[in-house]
């Protein structure tokens, strides 16, 4: 469910701004959703997982609260990055 660390390197190396960047809203929305769609996959087969589901839910609303404030500082950073995760909206 929880994402290796050589996966999380290649999402901050492929999403940071600058070198060394790890709280970008951009890298930070990116962790996010790898690990939202792990625990999509692991939500299919075991759907009476309720614990991990609420955790899901939280996960899924900390990204809308980082999109919703990338969108309002910085619009064109925004569209580019829900363009490149492939995220409705």
């Amino acid at each position: 469910m929880s994402i290796t660390a050589e996966r999380k390197q290649e999402l901050i190396s492929e999403y940071a701004t600058k070198s060394g960047d790890t709280g970008s809203p951009e890298v930070q929305v990116a962790i996010l959703s790898e690990r939202i769609n792990n625990l999509t996959d692991h939500l299919k087969t075991h759907n009476k997982d309720h614990h991990s589901r609420r955790g899901l839910l939280i996960m899924v609303g900390q990204r809308r609260r980082l999109l919703d404030y990338l969108n309002a500082k910085k619009a064109g950073r925004y569209q580019n990055l829900i363009k490149r995760l492939d995220l409705r909206r």
